[in-house]
């Protein structure tokens, strides 16, 4: 169920309470819909746009590798760039629950605040370079 249609079932569900548009209570509730209503509105639009986007880059990828292949020929390793994150990480904040990903800079540096929340979120890193424990 997208968000749109969450916003229209608890718009229904307020009109099938018959919540009265005129009082205080019916004024705020009604007027929190509109505002809902208009959030999900700007998140399709903005979920089209990323959709759109993301064509654009990998069609981007495409051609930069294609490019690579015919300037260094198709045995480079130069024209097989991999855009897809292999040097990402994927973590989630303790707090909010939110997923996000990281790259290895933002590991070494100890800490990242959430964006979703501002929770800190630290790494230990006392793992990397360390030739003594292979484990």
């Amino acid at each position: 169920m997208t968000i749109s249609e969450r916003v229209a079932y608890i718009k229904g569900l307020a009109d099938g309470m018959e919540v009265d548009e005129g009082s205080n209570e019916g004024k705020l509730m009604y007027a929190m819909l509109d505002v809902l209503k208009d959030i999900a509105q700007e998140l399709e639009v903005i979920d089209e746009d990323f959709d759109e986007m993301a064509e654009i880059v990998g069609d981007l990828e495409d051609d930069v590798n294609d490019l690579c292949d015919e300037i260094y020929g198709e045995d480079s390793d130069l024209g097989d760039f991999d855009f897809d994150g292999d040097d990402m990480y994927e973590i989630t904040c303790n707090k909010c629950e939110n997923t996000l990903s990281v790259d290895m800079s933002a590991i070494e540096d100890g800490a990242i605040n959430c964006p979703n929340c501002g929770e800190k979120i630290e790494f230990d890193i006392d793992f990397i370079g360390n030739d003594e424990d292979d484990s």
